[in-house]
């Protein structure tokens, strides 16, 4: 066991569904321009931050291996 909980666990963290390719972008951009203005001083936002861009980044990877077809 480790001593913290990981951002991602596949066992407990479940994708459920694959946004369409344009969704995804547009969640990651959205996402990237509300995350821009975060104080890097400040932990709880950097927290916020880091949780929100890896799902969006984790939808985008999946939209991407969907419309290629590998899933």
């Amino acid at each position: 066991m480790s001593s913290y909980d990981p951002l991602y666990d596949p066992e407990k963290d479940v994708h459920f569904g694959v946004p369409s390719l344009q969704q995804a972008i547009d969640r990651a951009r959205k996402v990237l321009d509300e995350k821009a203005a975060a104080n890097i001083h400040d932990q709880d936002e950097m927290i916020r931050a880091a949780y929100g861009l890896h799902y969006v980044l984790h939808d985008l990877l999946a939209a991407l291996d969907a419309e290629g077809g590998e899933r």
